[in-house]
């Protein structure tokens, strides 16, 4: 296992976390597993011992369940791992339980620190946008979390690239703290986020965290064109995460994955978490798996390195267009282009 400096912070993540939305597995989150406590446990050993330091989760899966499953299962190992966890949605049907106001922020850092019996949050993350909140209110409630050292470093997820940009630029006028990590949505299946999040990463030095990198599975290799999804998995139900916009592309990127797995002895799994891995801009992938065998799987990843060939493959089969002002930029401007904009123009001007 790698460990990758966290953006500009001198934490250390291991290159695969643990994330634990399917500990609990209760409402909304039933989809995506219902690990007990002691599969939470089976879960944590392979992941210390694959040498994974670092367990994500957030107030939100399961209303808390995750979070106290967490706290029960780490015990004495505590000090083994570093804790990430998040805040944002609601936790209550009152009209102050959501949101990044002082008082939602400081309250749902309260409750968390009970719920994973742990006096301190390594990396707390603000889950989601809020946008009639101030910054300044948000960031002023992070800084205060931090100076009573209740929360050691603070990041944001599932932010646009301009709202990251508003966030640091207030936090260094302003002397508070400035986010270290941004955890979102990047696969295969969809690579939105190279358009703006992963330049602005790149550029000011925040980590990139990865979530639901196969896809909620759809990258396992299970799903294929013109098949039902397998019976008990995630897509066979309710759950709609990711959304798929164009079938044809998701299938020929996965008739894709398949083949080159195939050919390595791997699985599609393991192939599509070894391409996130290379990325430009990532510092670690968040894993999940309803069974221990698929952990397993997951973990493996860490030791597969793709080849040119096969990176180019799968550049060909899922890289998205350029829009406006990519492709102007990609015809006019290509000589004098920083690492943050090669991270998206630069596979296409080799193409």
């Amino acid at each position: 296992m790698d460990y990758r400096q966290l953006g500009s912070s001198g934490l250390r993540f291991s290159e695969l976390i643990l994330g634990t939305m399917g500990f609990g597995g209760s409402g909304q989150f039933r989809g995506v597993g219902e690990i007990d406590l002691d599969g939470a446990r089976r879960q944590i050993d392979l992941a210390l011992d694959a040498g994974v330091n670092v367990i994500d989760t957030a107030d939100i899966y399961s209303s808390g369940a995750s979070e106290e499953i967490v706290g029960q299962a780490l015990g004495t190992r505590r000090d083994r791992v570093l804790l990430a966890t998040k805040a944002r949605f609601a936790m209550g049907s009152g009209p102050n339980d959501a949101g990044l106001s002082r008082h939602h922020l400081i309250e749902a850092c309260e409750a968390s620190l009970r719920r994973l019996q742990t006096d301190h949050i390594d990396l707390y993350q603000v889950h989601e946008w809020d946008g009639q909140t101030p910054l300044e209110e948000t960031l002023g409630a992070l800084d205060q979390l931090l100076h009573s050292g209740k929360v050691r470093y603070v990041g944001c997820s599932n932010f646009a690239g301009w709202q990251v940009m508003k966030a640091l630029g207030i936090a260094r006028q302003k002397g508070m703290p400035e986010f270290v990590s941004h955890q979102v949505y990047l696969s295969l299946q969809e690579r939105s986020a190279e358009y703006e999040i992963v330049p602005s990463a790149i550029d000011q030095g925040l980590g990139l965290l990865i979530w639901s990198p196969l896809a909620g599975g759809l990258l396992s290799g299970k799903y294929r064109r013109g098949q039902p999804p397998p019976a008990g998995s995630r897509h066979a139900s309710e759950w709609s995460e990711p959304p798929v916009y164009n079938e044809d592309k998701l299938y020929d990127t996965i008739e894709t994955l398949v083949e080159i797995a195939g050919a390595r002895g791997v699985s599609a799994a393991q192939v599509a978490l070894a391409w996130l891995l290379a990325r430009p801009g990532i510092t670690s992938v968040v894993v999940g798996a309803r069974t221990d065998e698929q952990l397993a799987d997951n973990l493996a990843a860490s030791t597969l390195e793709l080849t040119q060939e096969e990176h180019q493959r799968l550049e060909a089969v899922s890289r998205p267009p350029l829009i406006y002002p990519f492709w102007h930029q990609r015809a006019s401007a290509s000589e004098r282009l920083s690492d943050a904009d090669l991270s998206l123009i630069g596979p296409h001007l080799i193409a």
